[in-house]
């Protein structure tokens, strides 16, 4: 397998995304979708894919230079996870982020990359008093074991809506407890 620039031996470096590194992102995010099938809807227009409306913050991933991955908190736009949340903790939306356009190059996983881009999201909410919550796809085994692994819990089974009429099965997390809170929100 050919070496991938930015996937080398270099210290990953997560830090806020710019308008420059939105190109790179859109070309690591194409080539995520054809090893992973991730995401499955994005990657006709995936510069404008990247940049939800409601974004509040987003990071990049860098190893030598390149991006190698990706992550936005947005504001909630209808994810069936905030609903689950909301309901669950009696928590408003307005304190309650969506940590989405996650992802990382094949070539530069085993990195930590993934676990860095979730802690700065979790470091931006928590500056916010903000909880998150995320939706995954069922198929996406490896990305569960990380929010898992990273104290994130399972909430609910949700559909993932997308296109015309497709639906994908996922599952509903929300982030690790903020400081001062309770298993339950409040």
């Amino acid at each position: 397998m050919a070496k991938v620039p930015g996937s080398g031996d270099g210290e990953v470096v997560v830090r806020p995304r710019t308008t420059a590194d939105i190109q790179q992102a859109a070309a690591v995010l194409v080539a995520v979708h054809t090893s992973d099938g991730y995401p499955v809807e994005g990657v006709e227009d995936p510069e404008q894919w990247l940049c939800p409306e409601g974004t509040l913050g987003a990071w990049v991933a860098l190893a030598d230079g390149r991006v190698i991955g990706h992550a936005v908190v947005a504001r909630p736009a209808g994810e069936d996870a905030v609903g689950i949340w909301a309901e669950r903790s009696g928590e408003s939306e307005e304190g309650i982020g969506v940590l989405a356009r996650l992802f990382v190059l094949r070539e530069a996983r085993k990195r930590s990359a993934g676990e860095l881009l979730v802690r700065a999201a979790e470091d931006f909410a928590l500056s916010r008093g903000m909880r998150l919550v995320l939706d995954v796809m069922v198929k996406d085994a490896a990305a569960i074991r990380l929010y898992e692994r990273l104290g994130w819990r399972e909430i609910g089974r949700v559909v993932h809506r997308f296109g015309a009429a497709d639906a994908v099965d996922a599952l509903a997390f929300v982030g690790a407890e903020r400081r001062g809170r309770n298993e339950d929100g409040a």
